[in-house]
Parts: C-alpha cells; sequence; structure tokens
C-alpha cells in the first residue's frame, strides 16, 4: 500500500499541490510594488508630447508603435496581478474621460514608490493609505479654485480649438494646429440642438497615400468600397437601407415544383423574373435613387437596378449599416418590400470618389441635420495613420468632457506643482503619522513636470527647482514648464493656452490614490495551481457597439 505523505501545517495543507502563496512585507508588499513601479516607469517615458514611442508586438505579431498609453496597455498582456489593478483603473480613467490614462499609470507608480519609503521606515500600509486618501480629498478640495479657463459657448469652433489643441499636442507635437482644427469642425458640425454630443458620431476612415495635409472632414459617412451597378452619382437622393440581400427571394420551407413541359418552366422563371422586377419597379416609384445592402446583390436583381436608374450599395458591416441609416435618417428594412415615406432617408450627394488607388463611396450631407461627421485621414504608412486616429479619438472624447463640463486647469505641470505646494503646507497642519503620507503625496505629485523635462533632454530637478520658486509667490500658481525653449524655463500657461481638463484631473486623481491604496492593502498573495491546457484568450475591446 502506497505511503500518504503528510502535508506541512498551514496553508499548504488547504490547497492542491502546486498552489503557491506569498504573504508579508516582503514577499507580498514589496513584490507588489516593485512590480508597479517598473510598469510606472516604462509608461513614464511615454508621457507629454515629447514622449518616446513604443514599438509592441502583440500576440498575434501585430506591430504598433505608439507612445499612447492605453494602446500599449491594450496590446501588452499584463499578467502580474498588481500590475493589472493599474491596467484596470487606467481603463476606468479611459471609460470615464477617454483621455488621461498615462496620468493614472505614473501617478499610482509614483504614490506607491514613496509607500516603499514610508513602509521600510515602519509606518503601516493603513496609515499610508489614510494619510493617501486624506491627500486626494484635500486635493479635490483645492483642484476648482485652481481653474484658469471656462469654456461656456462649445459651439464657437475658435474656443473649441483653443482648449483642445493640448490635448492632440501630447500624442502628435507639431501636427497639433492641423488636427486641432479638423477635430474641432468635426465635432461643432454635428453638435445636437438638445441632448448630449456621442463621441460615435465621429467616425473615421483610414487611406493610404499622400500625406497628413491632405486629410478632411466630410459631413456624412464615407466607406472604403464600390458601388454595385452602372449608377455612380445621385444628388438630392432618397435612401433605403435594407439589413438583407436585395436578390430573388428564397422561401422559408423547402418546395418541390414538378414541370411538366417548357412552357411551364419558362413561366416559372419569367414568374420569378417579373415578381422581383415589381419589387425593384415599386422601389423606384417612391422617388428612391440609392439602395443600401446588408447582403449581396443578386445579378438579375443588378440588371432591374440598372435598368431602373438605381444606384447599389454594398455594406458588409451591420455596425456600418446602423450608422448610415443613422447619418442619413433612414429606417433598416429587414426584407425587400417598398418602403413607406418615413422608412427612407435623405441625402444630398452619394457618390464615387477616388483618393489615391482607393475608390470610395461618399454619403454627403451638407443640411444642419447630419448627424454624423467623418474625419478622412491620409498617410504615408498605416502605423502613422493608426497614431493620428489616436490623436484624433482622444481630442473627440475631450469635447465631449467639455460639453459636460467646461472648466480646464493650467497645463504642463503646473496644477501639479500649485497643489503640491499647498499639500505640503497641509501637511505641517496635521498631528498623526499620516502627515507623512501626505508629504509623500506631495512629493509624488513631482513625478509628472519631471517627466515631461526628462522626456524633453532637461534637467529635471532644476525644472522643479524654478516652478517650486514661482508658485510660492501668490501670482505664480499658473506657471508651468516650457518645452518649446532651448533652456529650462518656465512659462505662463494662460498665456501659451496650454489647459488640461478638469474632468480628466480629477477622476485620474480618483483612480490612481483608489489603486495605489488597494495594492497597499494587500498583505497575502494566493495562487491555486494553474489548469493544464492553454488558456482562453478573452476578445480585445472592439470599437463596434455590440
Amino acid at each position: 500500500m502506497a505511503l500518504s505523505v503528510p502535508k506541512a501545517p498551514g496553508m499548504a495543507q488547504m490547497l492542491k499541490d502546486g498552489a503557491r502563496m506569498y504573504s508579508g512585507l516582503e514577499e507580498a508588499v514589496y513584490r507588489n510594488i516593485s512590480a508597479c513601479k517598473e510598469f510606472a516607469q516604462t509608461m513614464r517615458s511615454a508621457y507629454g508630447p515629447n514622449g518616446m514611442n513604443k514599438m509592441i508586438i502583440n500576440h498575434i505579431e501585430k506591430q504598433f508603435v505608439t507612445s499612447d498609453a492605453g494602446t500599449i496597455m491594450r496590446e501588452l498582456d499584463v499578467e502580474h496581478p498588481a500590475a493589472k489593478l493599474i491596467v484596470m483603473a487606467s481603463q476606468m480613467q479611459d471609460a470615464e474621460v477617454g483621455d488621461g490614462t498615462n496620468f493614472v499609470v505614473v501617478f499610482a507608480g509614483a504614490l506607491l514608490e514613496s509607500a516603499e519609503e514610508l513602509l521600510r521606515l515602519g509606518i503601516t500600509t493603513s496609515e499610508i493609505a489614510d494619510g493617501y486618501e486624506k491627500a486626494l480629498n484635500k486635493s479635490l478640495e483645492i483642484l476648482p479654485k485652481l481653474v484658469c479657463h471656462k469654456v461656456e459657448d462649445y459651439r464657437d469652433v475658435n474656443k473649441v480649438k483653443e482648449v483642445l489643441r493640448t490635448a492632440i499636442m501630447s500624442k502628435q507635437y507639431g501636427q497639433e494646429d492641423f488636427l486641432n482644427d479638423l477635430v474641432s469642425k468635426a465635432c461643432v458640425s454635428i453638435l445636437p440642438d438638445e441632448g448630449t454630443f456621442n463621441v460615435d458620431n465621429i467616425r473615421i476612415c483610414k487611406i493610404l497615400g499622400s500625406g497628413l495635409a491632405k486629410s478632411e472632414v466630410v459631413r456624412g459617412m464615407v466607406f472604403k468600397r464600390f458601388v454595385e451597378g452602372d449608377v455612380t452619382h445621385a444628388e438630392k437622393a432618397k435612401v433605403v437601407i435594407f439589413s438583407c440581400p436585395v436578390d430573388i427571394i428564397q422561401t422559408e420551407t423547402k418546395g418541390t415544383v414538378l414541370i411538366k413541359s417548357a412552357d411551364e418552366l419558362m413561366n416559372f422563371s419569367s414568374g420569378e423574373e417579373s415578381l422581383l422586377e415589381a419589387q425593384i419597379k415599386a422601389i423606384a416609384d417612391t422617388g428612391v435613387k440609392v439602395v443600401v445592402s446588408g447582403g449581396k446583390v443578386g445579378d438579375m436583381a443588378l440588371h432591374y437596378l440598372n435598368k431602373y436608374g438605381l444606384m447599389a450599395v454594398r455594406l458588409n458591416s451591420k455596425f456600418d449599416l446602423r450608422r448610415l441609416s443613422r447619418s442619413v435618417n433612414a429606417t433598416v428594412l429587414p426584407r425587400i418590400t417598398t418602403p413607406s415615406q418615413e422608412e427612407l432617408g435623405y441625402c444630398d450627394k452619394v457618390c464615387i470618389e477616388e483618393l489615391g488607388d482607393t475608390a470610395i463611396v461618399a454619403f454627403r450631407n451638407e443640411g444642419k441635420d447630419s448627424r454624423i461627421a467623418t474625419i478622412v485621414i491620409r498617410g504615408a504608412t498605416d502605423n502613422f495613420m493608426d497614431d493620428i486616429e489616436r490623436a484624433v479619438d482622444d481630442g473627440v472624447n475631450n469635447f465631449k468632457c467639455l460639453t459636460r463640463d467646461g472648466r480646464y486647469l493650467p497645463g504642463a505641470g503646473a496644477v501639479e506643482i500649485e497643489l503640491a505646494t499647498q499639500l505640503a503646507a497641509y501637511a505641517d497642519t496635521l498631528p498623526g503619522l499620516e502627515q507623512y503620507a501626505v508629504r509623500k503625496f506631495a512629493n509624488a505629485l513631482e513625478v509628472f513636470p519631471k517627466a515631461l523635462a526628462e522626456n524633453t533632454g532637461a534637467n529635471a530637478t532644476d525644472i522643479v527647482n524654478q516652478l517650486y520658486l514661482a508658485h510660492n509667490s501668490e501670482k505664480g500658481k499658473n506657471i508651468g514648464y516650457d518645452i518649446e525653449a532651448e533652456t529650462a524655463t518656465t512659462i505662463d500657461v494662460t498665456e501659451a493656452k496650454i489647459y488640461d481638463l478638469y474632468q480628466a484631473k480629477f477622476w485620474g486623481l480618483k483612480y490612481a490614490v483608489g489603486v495605489a491604496g488597494t495594492i497597499l492593502k494587500v498583505d497575502q498573495i494566493i495562487m491555486a495551481k494553474r489548469a493544464g491546457g492553454p488558456k482562453p484568450r478573452q476578445a480585445a475591446g472592439s470599437d463596434d457597439e455590440s
């Protein structure tokens, strides 16, 4: 009989063989902090307009060259559970604001780095977490007092341009003015009179060739497709949209037809043809000029569409159909029937255009009721256009937040240093051990001007000293770091119009402190034995609505 080897007492006794457990400061807390520090250090070099690009090759060997933190984290399969928490906090920031993902990661990393020093001095994790909470509450109290700019009328393109420039500049330094112009025009042109602005109503179409300067805004939608029939142009057109194929309708049940003579065969096929012709003639009689189909357009149907002068466009994506129906104000019909006037959409111009060697179908709506705008991006490589798309996406998300809350804070590290100055003074008023954590919180805020300076190639310590000196006076709260100067100098950001979104800072601080507190309060890591076989991969977040 086989001998039963007793397991060591304690946690190992409870779990299966192969399970691992780490506990205490050395094994759990410091391990987590060092993983998060490494991760934040990687992201820190991608912060700001002069941030370095990362070359990421993901699990399916697709290559990305970008400094956008959201993309880097999405494509990296982060395994470490503590670093995963930071990624989740950053994703929440992306969902809430759409910008400032790197802010959360860099700040959470700086807070944990500061916490490590306090832990080594013998302060407990709960005291550090409480101190960070106090510092956060004080920061959120100070933040509204630091607002330096407010946009009241967000239908004014020039006012919108002023504030979106910084967000786009942080992704595409040097191209910001041109992209800012495109994004501002696109967003303001489709702003509804009532209701909220929907980010999904700004579409992006990337077409290879030419240069960025040839990019444009199209009011309406653009598809990289060719038309099915001979008609390639329609103006002031009524549009009908079918989600089914435009073809001879198949019967729902299988049926057998017994044909005894050649005449019956002729009559049978001509009956099908005449039925299809009657359907297409009925559609043409309602005044329709453009037929959009979600499936294939049959040869016989195409013949009759050409006969009655109807333009046929095929779209494979149900999401594209849905967006087009919103753009032209039509109802998507599930089967081929004669549409009523309420179900028809309207488009000023539907035509075939060629950009480079790519044929596109453009649905242009010049009127006020255009609900969707498309930004057509041109560029030499796919990687370059992807990066431009991320910058545009940041700009559009900033506009969405601006429609909800038009307050802006001074950028270029000014708001962080002002918060640090005021928090350091606040720490001196606290009696308990939390004052050390509050002071470390203030020091952690220095990481942003330092990152801006290091990525630009300036002396970070020198810049932080200059900023503190300026912020000690009453008039200096809007002084930030000037990345465009030859030497390491400061600048009044209200004159340079470098503004940061209030919402982005507000939520960024909340999420970063929340995740740092969560990681600090972990004192044991227990890992069950891994199941055999390959892990199923979760589907990455798609931009299509499900």
